[in-house]
């Protein structure tokens, strides 16, 4: 394999670390003082943090730009709402309501004497609640919508006449029922409902609105009505569950900082891997403290970065919560790298010496990584989701600070315990203790009162034995040729199932996955998918320009694109509402001629007044119809993937009307435009990234090989990381794809090194270069994935599913990474590249130059394989190539 010049970039940047590290090996009180004062001053900002919390789930969790928010604007432009003739099917936003659901527990039908007396009396609990507003009483009566003076009532309240004597006896039909001279749709009131013709025989649910004026008091009265209705759980008659216009926000900004007593947690946890990963039974070499200062060194770069931030008013969305735990892992990784150069410079060297030789190699290594991810996140600033943006501002600050942090306030102190380990001092007392212990001792005084060992051949500290199992055990059984053909099988069945689940993958976020677990929002969302999934959203669809209705050709044009709506498998055209028709109706009984402008126009007007709520729909400017909207009503709308069908056939149905620009709208349509760019963006965001991350990576490792397996590993494991989301009910949505971008980094980090090591080694065949390549990066793989696995361990437990799904992706990365990283590529490698069969006579391997050759040139070796490698956490052979 041809060889390449790799140091252009990375030698003039290692003698400027060497530098820093001989300062800070000089020096390193500074460098502990000076990042403690600045994470003081900067976390003052966190004070700030109740007040930046933004969770406006439609700024934060819809696409910035969404179509839907441009085609609300007309709306509200062309028909403003009458407060005088409420009507809730032309909202153009949801308001202020109040919703409760009463169903029977046993399926029984609620339209009975006994269970509609329970609902006569919680209607008339609602309508009679009180909230002070200053000094006065505000009833429902003073916040209600109205219709004529009166306020905007429950239709099957009405039919009953407030009288639960009456519904048994009643033939109710449905869905639509003669009431007073009109009929009046009870499909959005009564659920779960059996028919015989259209005559109701059993109805398991009903469904009471309450809408309120946007006015003071009205969201006093909204808490109120929750508190009431939460006190009524347990009602014995029928379940209750319940939700207002404030539900939603109300539920996400209360749990926007659960995720904080996790990371306490996790930084114990994190805290005790790191400890058991630097313990030595050598108490000079023991490195327990530093263990400590490296997961301190993690936490206070989230501290300085999350106050700063804070500071310049960035807001605080709940996604942020997840970012601790990911800086949390890369930290504890980046301290493992400055460990595992530590341990490879020369004992007997002065303090100052090993922090340059550390520097020089552990510093750009870390720069790297560092380099790679946060371009990586800041890609994710360009996404339509301003969640995902700010979740990518944050992390990408906090991995800057991290990795300031490590290189000025953790170097210093590994250098305060270098001066400890250079005076052969015990970890705990700081005492001088001897090298061997003396004759005479016991075993005891050996075991704690002795350290300091090192390797006399090479200056190094001496071999961990976990090392030693990757090339003693692990490699050569991964390496004969039935594992290979189990690994194979194992591999294809992994893509298979990935395969299968990405068939299967489900997009969008789910409103009720906003709210935790045990919240009242849960069952509420769950009722209404149970009883209320057979009617769906009455959709507008609105003539945006002039249009001459008057005209018979052109109208019988727009009358067959409206068909065109009607004949869509989800709507039910015997619900469509039409101002048109009922005009041309109209004017065809009073004999009017319609199809002349002026008379079509001058009776407009009676028109209105005849049937005022049709007066809503259309907007006249100066004598002429500038606008106007229909209404069809959807059905069967059971779960997201009928959401995205209505969505895309209803748009595409509009723009493919000749007759007149339409547009179609209803205020669920501002959550559904996520499923026109989720794909999308994700694809987009997927894809610049890994593109970054290949030229990154040719440019520190330009080897064709390498690239190669880089390139297949970002493939297999989005991949299989895609495909058992869905297998673990995990949808595409905001969150999911921003974790997704990250794991190519996470991907590129395992692959990329252990291919090069791989290609680099002077082993003579396939096996025995991938066993090579395993001792010398399976246990910094390892440890590795596993900090970042711990990091996130916690978040299993949430109740809050965003921190659930944060937690399942980052277990799947990891996971597939490691496999890939120390199964898959490893013997992919040992089938799929051509190695000489001759040994060379000056060609060594691992353990046959750890003993002949010099510092300078073991420390040079070193770095091609940990060039950008944040994984080397471990101990390495000193001459791994």
């Amino acid at each position: 394999m041809p060889r390449f010049r790799t140091d252009c970039i990375e030698k003039p940047f290692s003698r400027l670390f060497e530098k820093l590290g001989h300062v800070v090996g000089s020096s390193p009180e500074w460098f502990i003082i000076v990042p403690l004062l600045m994470s003081l001053a900067f976390g003052g900002g966190l004070l700030f943090l109740a007040e930046l919390e933004d969770n406006d789930i439609e700024n934060q969790f819809t696409p910035i730009n969404g179509s839907s928010k441009e085609a609300r604007l007309f709306v509200m432009k062309n028909f403003p709402i009458n407060d005088s003739m409420f009507s809730s099917q032309r909202l153009y936003a949801e308001g202020k309501y109040a919703i409760t659901v009463l169903s029977t527990e046993n399926g029984d039908n609620i339209l009975t004497e006994s269970p509609f007396e329970e609902v006569v009396r919680i209607n008339n609990v609602v309508t009679g609640l009180l909230v002070k507003v200053g000094q006065t009483d505000v009833g429902f009566k003073d916040l209600c919508t109205t219709v004529d003076g009166e306020c905007v009532s429950n239709a099957i309240i009405d039919i009953s006449e407030n009288n639960a004597d009456k519904i048994g006896q009643m033939n109710i039909t449905f869905p639509t029922y003669a009431f007073r001279g009109g009929l009046i749709f009870l499909g959005s009131e009564l659920g779960g409902v059996e028919t015989s013709g259209n005559t109701i025989q059993k109805a398991q649910a009903i469904r009471l609105f309450y809408f309120l004026k946007n006015i003071s008091g009205s969201n006093d009265w909204l808490r109120e009505f929750h508190h009431v209705l939460h006190a009524e759980a347990n009602n014995k008659k029928v379940k209750i569950s319940h939700f207002t216009s404030l539900s939603r926000q109300e539920e996400v900004q209360k749990h926007t900082t659960d995720g904080l007593p996790f990371f306490s947690i996790t930084y114990v946890l994190a805290i005790l891997f790191s400890i058991i990963s630097c313990m030595r039974l050598d108490n000079v070499r023991n490195r327990l403290w530093v263990a400590f200062v490296g997961v301190l060194s993690a936490g206070l770069a989230v501290i300085s970065s999350f106050g700063l931030l804070l500071y310049a008013g960035v807001p605080f969305v709940i996604t942020v919560a997840n970012s601790p735990f990911l800086i949390l892992g890369i930290g504890v990784d980046d301290m493992f790298i400055m460990l595992a150069n530590w341990q490879q410079t020369d004992v007997r060297d002065s303090v100052a010496k090993r922090m340059a030789d550390t520097y020089k190699e552990a510093a750009m290594s870390i720069t790297i990584t560092t380099l790679t991810n946060v371009l990586g996140f800041y890609i994710g600033l360009t996404s339509d989701f301003a969640s995902v943006r700010v979740f990518c501002l944050y992390t990408s600050t906090a991995i800057i600070f991290c990795f300031l942090y490590n290189i000025t306030f953790f170097g210093g102190f590994l250098a305060l315990n270098g001066r400890r380990e250079a005076g052969n001092r015990h970890w705990l007392t700081c005492l001088r203790i001897p090298l061997e212990s003396p004759a005479g001792r016991s075993k005891a005084y050996a075991l704690c009162c002795t350290g300091g060992d090192f390797d006399r051949q090479t200056g190094t500290e001496k071999e961990q034995p976990v090392n030693h199992f990757f090339k003693k055990y692990y490699g050569p059984i991964l390496t004969k040729t039935p594992t290979k053909v189990c690994v194979i099988f194992l591999y294809l069945g992994y893509l298979a199932a990935g395969i299968y689940g990405c068939f299967l993958l489900e997009q969008g976020i789910e409103m009720k996955h906003l709210a935790a677990d045990d919240s009242y929002v849960i069952m509420f969302y769950d009722d209404e998918k149970k009883y209320f999934s057979s009617y769906g959203p009455n959709v507008m669809v609105v003539v945006t320009e002039e249009f001459p209705y008057w005209d018979q050709c052109r109208r019988s044009e727009l009358g067959r694109c409206m068909e065109d709506f009607n004949k869509l498998s989800f709507v039910d055209k015997d619900l469509y509402t039409s101002w048109l028709d009922s005009y041309v109706t109209f004017t065809q009984t009073t004999g009017q001629d319609v199809n002349n402008e002026t008379v079509f126009k001058t009776n407009l007007p009676n028109f209105f007044n005849r049937v005022p709520e049709f007066g809503q729909d259309v907007n006249i400017v100066n004598g002429t119809i500038v606008a106007s909207r229909f209404f069809v009503q959807t059905i069967n709308i059971v779960n997201a993937a009928m959401e995205i069908t209505m969505f895309n056939e209803l748009r595409n149905t509009a723009e493919y009307c000749r007759a007149a620009n339409l547009l179609v709208f209803h205020p669920m349509f501002i959550y559904l435009d996520q499923y026109t760019v989720i794909v999308s963006s994700t694809v987009q965001n997927v894809a610049v990234t890994a593109a970054v991350m290949l030229v990154i990576s040719l440019i520190l490792i330009p080897n064709p090989l390498c690239s190669l397996w880089v390139t297949f590993s970002i493939g297999s494991v989005i991949t299989g990381v895609s495909g058992f989301m869905a297998l673990w009910s995990v949808n595409l949505d905001s969150i999911s794809m921003i974790i997704l971008v990250v794991c190519i980094g996470f991907t590129v980090d395992f692959s990329a090194h252990i291919s090069y090591s791989f290609v680099s080694s002077k082993q003579e065949t396939a096996n025995e270069r991938a066993i090579d390549a395993l001792f010398c990066l399976g246990y910094p793989i390892l440890q590795g994935a596993l900090s970042t696995i711990i990091g996130v361990l916690v978040l299993a437990g949430s109740k809050n599913h965003i921190f659930r799904t944060f937690f399942k992706i980052m277990f799947l990365v990891m996971v597939f990474g490691l496999l890939h990283g120390i199964v898959f590529i490893p013997v992919f490698l040992t089938c799929f590249s051509c190695v000489s069969n001759k040994r060379p006579d000056d060609r060594k391997t691992c353990d046959e130059e750890s003993s002949g050759r010099s510092t300078e040139t073991r420390q040079t070796q070193i770095y091609v394989t940990q060039n950008s490698n944040r994984w080397s956490g471990g101990t390495w052979d000193p001459d791994c190539p």
